[in-house]
């Protein structure tokens, strides 16, 4: 992959990663019994719908241009980024063994998206 398409992955997991820390936060600010319109003007919950449609239609544009298995091991990252991002960002714990499977992870995306 180039140097452009590896940042162009990122970007959609990265953009997913942050999609899933807009659901906690709108999964945070619904009331206990939620009703319709609880949902329809949750602005998290629309914030993330919208960035999730566009980084699918950016991953749409990555699929086009690399194969499946060298992209789609990038993916893994969010297994990293998310708990990070939510001790970062929502003060969520963060322990070693997200940690150190995350370390496994990255090292299984440099292993999978060689040419080789």
């Amino acid at each position: 992959m180039t140097p452009f398409l590896t940042l162009q992955t990122l970007a959609c997991v990265i953009g997913i990663s942050l999609g899933q820390l807009l659901f906690k936060k709108a999964a945070i600010t619904l009331p206990a019994q939620p009703g319709v319109w609880d949902w329809v003007t949750n602005g998290w919950l629309l914030t993330s719908l919208a960035l999730y449609g566009i980084t699918t239609l950016g991953w749409i544009w990555v699929l086009r241009q690399a194969p499946l298995h060298l992209a789609y091991p990038f993916m893994g990252l969010a297994f990293l980024i998310v708990p990070t991002l939510a001790w970062l960002l929502l003060g969520e714990p963060l322990h070693w063994r997200t940690l150190a499977g995350g370390a496994l992870i990255l090292a299984g995306v440099a292993l999978a998206s060689t040419n080789g």
